[in-house]
This record gives C-alpha cells, sequence and structure tokens, in this order.
C-alpha cells in the first residue's frame, strides 16, 4: 500500500513538472500568435501579464500563508531586494523573452533563453574564483554550438535570424541568470508564491509607467482573449505552481530536467500551430543547447550544491 502510494505522488510530481513545462511552451507560442496575427504590443502583453498573474499569485499566498505574504515587507533588507526583483529581474526577464519572440519566433526566443543556466555559471565560477569542472566546459561547449547552429544553420556567413533578433534572445538568457540569481536570499525566507507575485506587481505597475497600457491596440475577439488568457492562467499562474509542487514531489533536479521539455513544446507548436520554419540543424542546435541543462543539472546534484 505505502508503495502504492509513494509510486503514485511520484507519477503526480512527474506529470506536474511535464504539464508545468508545456504550458510554459505553448505560451510563448500564444504569445507569437498574439504579436503577428492580432497585432498585439509586447510591451502591452508583458504589462498585463505581470499585473494579473502577480495579482493571482499574491492572492493565493495569501490564502496558503497570509503573515509571510505581508512581512517581506516589513524587512527594509528584503524589501529593497524585492524592489531590486521586481524592477530589474521581472521586467527584464519578461521583456527581453516577449520582445525576442516577436523579432524571430516562439521556439528560437526560448530556446535562446536557455541558454542562461551557462551564464548562471560563469557568474559562480568568477565569483567564487574557481574554475568550471569538465561536465561544466561540455556544457559551455554544447551551448555555443548549439547557438550556432541555431541562429546560422552551419554557415560561417550568414544569420538565419535577424541580428536584433539575436541580441535580444542573448539579452533574454541574461536576463534569466539574474532572474534566477538575484531573488535566492528572498526564496530562503519568503514563499515563492509571495515573491514572485509581489515581483510581478511591482514589475507591472512600474512598467505600465512607460508602456501606459490602457490604451489598447491590435486586433480584438475571442481568440485574442483566449490566448491571453491562456498566457496569465496556464503559462504563468498554472505553470508556476505545477513546478513548485514537483519539486516537492520529485526533487528539484528531476523536476528542472523534465522541465527541458518547454522549447521543444514552444516549437512544436510553434511549427504545427503557425507553421514556423524548423529545419533539421534548427532540432539538433535545440538538442545541443537542452544538454547544458541536463549536463549543468546532474553536475550540480553530483555535487552536493
Amino acid at each position: 500500500m505505502t508503495q502504492k502510494l509513494i509510486s503514485r505522488t511520484k507519477f503526480s510530481g512527474l506529470l506536474m513538472a511535464l504539464s508545468s513545462a508545456i504550458f510554459w511552451g505553448i505560451s510563448g507560442t500564444c504569445a507569437q500568435f498574439l504579436f503577428e496575427k492580432k497585432s498585439i504590443d509586447p510591451s502591452w502583453l508583458v504589462t498585463w501579464r505581470m499585473i494579473l498573474a502577480g495579482i493571482i499569485l499574491v492572492v493565493f499566498s495569501l490564502t496558503q500563508e497570509k503573515r509571510n505574504t505581508f512581512l517581506i515587507w516589513k524587512k527594509p533588507s528584503s524589501a529593497i531586494q524585492l524592489l531590486l526583483f521586481g524592477l530589474l529581474g521581472m521586467v527584464a526577464v519578461q521583456y527581453t523573452y516577449f520582445y525576442s519572440i516577436s523579432l524571430s519566433n516562439a521556439a528560437t526566443a526560448t530556446i535562446l533563453q536557455y541558454i542562461g543556466p551557462v551564464f548562471v555559471l560563469a557568474y559562480f565560477a568568477f565569483k567564487n574564483r574557481k574554475w568550471p569542472i569538465l561536465a561544466e566546459f561540455g556544457a559551455l561547449f554544447l551551448a555555443l554550438a548549439g547557438t550556432f547552429l541555431l541562429v546560422t544553420h552551419g554557415s560561417l556567413t550568414e544569420l538565419v535570424i535577424s541580428e536584433e533578433a539575436l541580441i535580444w534572445g542573448i539579452l533574454s538568457a541574461l536576463a534569466l541568470a539574474f532572474y534566477t540569481i538575484q531573488p535566492v536570499g528572498l526564496l530562503r525566507l519568503f514563499s515563492p508564491a509571495a515573491v514572485t507575485g509581489w515581483g510581478m506587481l511591482i514589475g507591472g505597475v512600474s512598467f505600465s509607467l512607460l508602456t501606459q497600457p490602457w490604451y489598447v491596440s491590435g486586433v480584438w475577439d475571442w481568440q485574442t482573449v483566449a490566448a491571453m488568457g491562456y498566457i496569465v492562467m496556464f503559462g504563468t499562474v498554472l505553470a508556476f505552481y505545477f513546478f513548485l509542487r514537483s519539486v516537492t514531489l520529485i526533487g528539484a533536479t528531476t523536476a528542472s530536467l523534465l522541465c527541458s521539455v518547454e522549447p521543444l513544446a514552444a516549437a512544436l507548436t510553434a511549427v504545427i500551430w503557425l507553421g514556423v520554419s524548423f529545419v533539421g540543424m534548427d532540432w539538433l542546435g535545440t538538442f545541443f543547447i537542452l544538454q547544458t541543462v541536463v549536463l549543468l543539472t546532474l553536475s550540480k546534484e553530483k555535487s552536493g550544491h
């Protein structure tokens, strides 16, 4: 009976981790659909995504642990870190990713963002004055090789995406690295729902001063509403909740590895739904970049960090 319960719990964790990755991947394709077919501005989408998802996550945090949700504001050091996370981390990771999609496609933008862990590796190697181990050097090589194949298809003379799309894709990866590193101290003290919810709300409200999201443009119909609703509910709130829940059920290492499905979900839905061209070199580059996540995750688990 106990063994059956453990198996059921593990299966639930695996299913939640995979679901979160698929939800995230499809949300990128929904964003591409809104940009290409409905003329929605990336800045407008990013602003409302952060505001709406932020409100939902803060409310969710309040239902789970009311005291913890507001305690984060009572310590000046925590409040400052949270403001930095919202203003610099959240806005940067959201805007660079969605703007990268608008310049290329959901598949390419998502895969380029997955170079982020390599920048995290470089940061800690520099901070700790410690050379990366062999597996980490391997991950760096695979990231470079995968990026090269993805943006050139093996050509030494031309890019298959625009220079602007490549630059914003790399900026998205850098933003993801900062987003990963900066709130670590907060996450040791407060719940992920509270930190992420407040971060999104801060980011969304502050970004709205620049984007003026009350001015609505683009084509609005049931498809626009459905895609927007998916991005907020499935691609943000449920994906976030399922991932955190899966970590408690199957562990961070397994959950992180399963989340490598995200770029594949983005690529497949972009190809099938929006007709994005994704050739052999793109798939090979994707495979190389995903292997960096596998190598770095397993290396981290082995070293016990």
